[in-house]
């Protein structure tokens, strides 16, 4: 707990802003909900012919897993694309059903024998609304407002993979890093945030009671809200608006190579630099430079190739630079040089298992199987990979094709930064690592040779806007620095300090930068 709260202390101006982000995403997205769910609920309870398709409908909607639901939302027009638009959207659609709901509801439970003497007294269809129906069903209302909330603090820390801010930063950043101290900086704060929402609109409940209500209560909640609503505008007004926006995909070796583009850029230049750290893989990362919500990340171009533009894969170094650099140029993106290390896949067994079964080269594993499945049907090779290796095309399918690989239970998806770990823990038996990973060597595992030369080239390259590089050419002429000065053994040490020693990614950068010379000093 101690090393929480040191955390929290020495990054305390950044808590405040990811904070502030987190209560403007939920505050936002429920007073939009609100805005939508209390009429339409208003006209479910009114018509109860509507109400069954309305409700249908909200419900279809929260069905929808969140990171499903930004993947769908991140190509649309106007609503769609990477950041806080985006996030609003999606944490909307979830706000909406409990407010329907508990509109409904609220409406439905007001008792007949009073709307008839509200009639009996002269009162309008809309007076009826206004003066007795609404101030006896807004108990419930308010509490469908507090679900609504609660559900939003939880689902604004997954907006984080988009690029949209929150304490879901953290989150993903201590994903990255195995560090358990940086996930419970993001995630303690989220949990307190919802409990004190929670509680506010208890008392909020309570207050809406007409026969609860009073003065001195909706004083005491109207300043506790104004607070709250100043605070979140405080955190979020007073951040800088950043020159370059530097972004990563949600891996250890991209949050590094992202903090290296940011420190190189503040280095050598004046430019106010933003991260955007951890977004969701290579699609959001690609949106993400097209529609202006980052200006430059690190790709590898065999990923570009096969995975952005469809090509098929090559193993030729500088065709395959030279094709992608003119697919990026006609999309108003510039490929910057390559940094010097080339990170392609490797398939990954532990060193038991490789020393048990003679395993030197992808082959050897393949005979492995097979013999498995003829003398021990009973027996399995389990393997686990990242969701895009198993959907891309230099992916799980061309390599079981190539090799002739054998399982007899399909391959588990799972999370890349979990791969190596629930290798090494026996949870499954082989997968698709980094070439450069930090945990190969830290946990007793063994890269097989790829001697068919199924994997391409993955050059790693910064890309970045033309426009930004247009309107700031020193951030260009930094970047060029790094043109062939990171070997794949310096990514091996650096990812090695984060996962592994649990080091800061940003500590480690600049040490790094310090060592290899040609930078100005860091601050």
């Amino acid at each position: 707990m101690s090393e929480l709260f040191a955390f929290i202390a020495s990054h305390r101006a950044e808590m405040a802003t990811r904070l502030g982000e987190h209560i403007v995403l939920v505050a936002a997205s429920t007073a939009i909900a609100a805005g939508i769910g209390i009429p339409l609920g208003i006209v479910a309870a009114r018509r109860p012919s509507l109400s069954r398709p309305i409700v249908g409908l909200a419900n279809l909607a929260q069905t929808i897993p969140s990171l499903a639901l930004f993947g769908f939302l991140i190509p649309l027009p106007f609503i769609g694309g990477i950041g806080t638009r985006t996030a609003l959207v999606a944490l909307t659609v979830y706000a909406v059903l409990p407010i329907l709901r508990s509109t409904i509801t609220g409406l439905q439970a007001v008792p007949a024998a009073v709307v008839e003497c509200a009639v009996a007294m002269g009162l309008t269809p809309g007076q009826v609304l206004r003066q007795v129906e609404w101030p006896l069903a807004l108990p419930a209302v308010v509490s469908g407002l507090r679900v609504a909330v609660v559900i939003g603090v939880g689902t604004a820390t997954i907006a984080s993979a988009i690029g949209a801010g929150g304490l879901g930063d953290y989150i993903f950043r201590g994903l990255a890093m195995v560090d358990r101290t940086v996930i419970f900086a993001g995630a303690l704060p989220a949990a307190i945030l919802a409990l004190v929402a929670d509680g506010l609109l208890a008392a909020a409940g309570k207050l809406a009671d007409p026969r609860r209500r009073s003065r001195a209560g909706a004083a005491t909640l109207a300043g506790l809200s104004s607070i709250v609503l100043a605070g979140a505008w405080w955190a979020t007004a007073s951040t800088t608006r950043a020159d370059v926006i530097v972004g990563s995909k949600n891996f250890t070796e991209q949050v590094v190579l992202g903090e290296l583009l940011a420190q190189t850029i503040e280095r050598q230049t004046d430019l106010v630099v933003e991260r955007r750290l951890n977004l969701g893989g290579t699609a959001i990362a690609h949106e993400a430079l097209l529609s202006e919500g980052i200006d430059v990340y690190v790709e590898y171009t065999g990923t570009a190739l096969t995975a952005i533009f469809n090509d098929p894969p090559s193993a030729d170094s500088a065709a395959v630079y030279d094709r992608v650099r003119e697919r990026y140029a006609a999309l108003g993106l510039t490929l910057l040089p390559r940094l010097g290390f080339n990170n392609t896949f490797a398939i990954l067994v532990r060193r038991d298992d490789a020393t048990r079964f003679n395993l030197e080269t992808i082959s050897d594993l393949a005979s492995a199987m097979r013999l498995t499945l003829t003398r021990r049907p009973e027996a399995t090779w389990t393997a686990g990979f990242g969701y895009e290796f198993l959907e891309r095309p230099d992916g799980y399918k061309g390599l079981s094709a190539t090799y002739g690989l054998q399982l007899r239970e399909a391959p588990r998806v799972m999370d890349l930064n979990l791969i190596y770990r629930a290798l090494e823990a026996g949870e499954i038996d082989v997968t698709a690592g980094d070439a450069t990973s930090g945990l190969i060597d830290a946990l007793g595992l063994v890269a097989l040779d790829d001697v068919r030369h199924y994997f391409p080239v993955y050059d790693a390259a910064p890309v970045a806007r033309a426009a930004m590089l247009l309107q700031h050419p020193q951030a260009a002429a930094a970047l060029r620095l790094l043109d062939g000065r990171i070997s794949a053994s310096d990514m091996r040490k650096m990812n090695r300090a984060v996962d592994v020693e649990q080091q800061d990614p940003a500590a480690v950068v600049r040490a790094f930068l310090d060592t290899i010379g040609g930078f100005k000093p860091g601050a």
